[in-house]
């Protein structure tokens, strides 16, 4: 692939040489290291004559990995829904079928995809298809699209699945690539952690910018002069106070309006009410609760009820929905 002068192909070939982590013709072999490096999948060979020739090279940083993989034969694989990590997926050679939220995608070396977390994915990867990959974790996603926008986040993040790399974001976005894969190359030794936080929020940045998502209206409006200092006012009393048994006249009352313009402005400019923006910003502090506790040294119930959640049963589905595993998952982890 030669993207005005940038040849991905082989930049990528130097850069990721030392970074093998596997090349097996089991098929079984290659579903096992699927699962260590992403997550539990079926692969499946479409051609049993003809053995496959599955290949990986892999490099993590931080909360992303880029890498480059093909199976050598035609394959089928089922991940269900991938959950705790989005994956973009841009073919050097050959194509892939990605269906996704009942909707077929037909992948090329002009046409990458993007595999959102929470929607159930199965994949035809064509028989000589090579592909780069790079995998962003969800909580890295969600917390640098709410840094952007000054909220917290109130739906899942949903890209369009095809993301043509002849635009002007597929260029972008494939020259960002190009660009972190030549300085993977001429990195010595181990990535500095300073390094690793910049191209992590350089690549998530331009993920969100380049590619269209739910979210990209609001990440390219300027949110100063659209939303009314009340509303971001009562957003910021919210996450101050979140820990704390506050209503709607609270919040209403510290902003100086009433609280029929404070559920207006939030259903106009936030597509959502003031207590159900307060119940997201509380479940994502769980979240971070958990994720930060070594388990054993806390419980889930301790934990939400710290934050204001009475009723076990209707905290864990709503977790669940918004998170996609269950809160004991999260404290496991």
């Amino acid at each position: 692939m030669d993207l005005h002068g940038w040849d991905v192909g082989r930049t990528d070939h130097a850069a990721m040489a030392s970074f093998e982590r596997f090349h097996t013709r089991d098929i079984e072999e290659a579903r096992r290291w699927g699962t260590r490096v992403f997550c539990e999948n079926q692969l499946r060979s479409l051609d049993a004559r003809k053995p496959v020739d599955a290949r990986m090279y892999y490099r993590k940083l931080k909360g992303i990995g880029i890498g480059r993989m093909s199976y050598g034969g035609e394959v089928t694989i089922d991940p269900g829904q991938l959950d705790t990590f989005y994956l973009v997926q841009m073919p050097l050679c050959g194509g892939e079928r990605v269906e996704s939220a009942g909707a077929v995608t037909m992948s090329s070396p002009n046409t990458g995809t993007v595999l959102n977390a929470h929607c159930p994915i199965r994949i035809r990867h064509g028989e000589r298809t090579e592909k780069l990959i790079v995998r962003v974790d969800r909580d890295l996603l969600e917390r640098q699209c709410s840094q952007h926008l000054g909220r917290t986040l109130q739906r899942h993040i949903t890209f369009d699945t095809a993301m043509p790399l002849d635009t002007g974001g597929g260029i972008r976005w494939m020259r960002t690539i190009a660009w972190l894969l030549e300085n993977l190359r001429d990195e010595d030794g181990p990535a500095s952690p300073l390094l690793s936080a910049q191209i992590e929020q350089m690549l998530v940045t331009m993920l969100l910018v380049c590619q269209p998502n739910n979210y990209s209206g609001a990440l390219h409006e300027d949110v100063r002069t659209v939303t009314p200092a009340f509303v971001r006012r009562a957003e910021h009393y919210i996450d101050e106070h979140a820990h704390e048994a506050i209503t709607v006249c609270d919040i209403a009352e510290h902003v100086g309006v009433s609280s029929r313009s404070l559920y207006t402005g939030f259903r106009k400019y936030r597509n959502t009410s003031p207590m159900l923006y307060l119940k997201e910003t509380r479940l994502n502090r769980v979240r971070e609760q958990l994720l930060s506790t070594e388990p054993g040294r806390t419980t889930v119930t301790a934990v939400a009820y710290q934050w204001g959640f009475g009723h076990l049963g209707h905290f864990t589905t709503d977790y669940k929905r918004r998170f996609g595993e269950s809160p004991s998952e999260t404290l496991a982890r």
